[in-house]
């Protein structure tokens, strides 16, 4: 496993999500956006902060390679490398909808070790270090303070809704959440603030950062088709998808995994 980042690189890996940050807060509310082919759509912004990431990771860690949804989508063969999401939630910042995220996860033997979610309309920063923890603005998360929160919604994205119909002889086991940010649905289960998170097709830069937090905080999680911890050397990723169940203790897995099973369904 590559090492960990230094102390400097880290204060340089804060700097970079300042700036990128600041300027997102800048241009939300004053922006259009296009389509890309898939039909998602992309703005300015997203291009300027795909591009400012890569520069600046290329600069704090020379040699390391950056897989990111504007750039690269094709896993480096650098021994660490970065997986990015510079803007998640582009319709809700395109909308005019302050939810969105900036996602940054550096990875080693095929795993996150080092995340980073920044969510610049709430000024919020989850910082999590494998073996190390998870933290908030500087302030330590842990899975007693994710419990201490009461909860009873759920996070479905736009396309795992469809499970409903596909159990409808089950009473769905919570109240529904669509916050439309992959990152930030899986976030949320961190948090304390859902008990679970049903994503249908996230991306790899989608679950990236979310993926460790939700590690470091005990969540467990059910790949409900390909494992991201099997990515190899050059392997592209434009349109692999890895649908995954997140809750926040075994007994809530259990309990939703009829409906992350349904969703691979025909």
């Amino acid at each position: 496993m590559s090492t960990l980042l230094q102390a400097d690189q880290l204060s340089s890996i804060h700097q970079l999500l300042d700036r990128v940050a600041e300027r997102q807060r800048q241009d939300f509310g004053h922006i259009g956006s296009d389509v890309k082919p898939d039909g998602t759509l992309i703005t300015a912004c997203d291009r300027w902060s795909d591009a400012a990431l890569v520069d600046g990771l290329n600069r704090i860690t020379p040699g390391e390679g950056v897989l990111s949804e504007e750039g690269s989508q094709v896993v480096p063969d650098s021994p660490a490398y970065w997986v990015v999401d510079p803007l998640d939630g582009t319709t809700n910042f395109a909308a005019g909808i302050p939810y969105w995220a900036i996602s940054v996860a550096r990875f080693s033997a095929g795993r996150p070790v080092e995340a980073f979610l920044d969510i610049p309309a709430m000024g919020q920063r989850i910082v999590a270090i494998r073996g190390c923890g998870v933290w908030r603005n500087g302030e330590p998360l842990t899975a007693l303070t994710r419990t201490t929160v009461t909860s009873a919604c759920v996070s479905l994205c736009s396309r795992s809704i469809r499970v409903l119909q596909r159990c409808p002889q089950k009473p769905f086991p919570g109240k529904l959440r669509l916050l439309g940010v992959a990152s930030l649905n899986l976030l949320s289960v961190g948090m304390g603030q859902t008990v679970a998170a049903l994503e249908a097709t996230p991306k790899i830069w989608d679950l990236a950062a979310a993926w460790l937090v939700l590690e470091e905080l005990g969540c467990p999680i059910r790949w409900l088709d390909a494992d991201p911890g099997q990515l190899v050397p050059g392997q592209g990723l434009a349109q692999a998808s890895f649908p995954m169940l997140a809750a926040g203790s075994w007994s809530q897995l259990a309990q939703l995994l009829p409906w992350g099973e349904a969703l691979l369904l025909p």
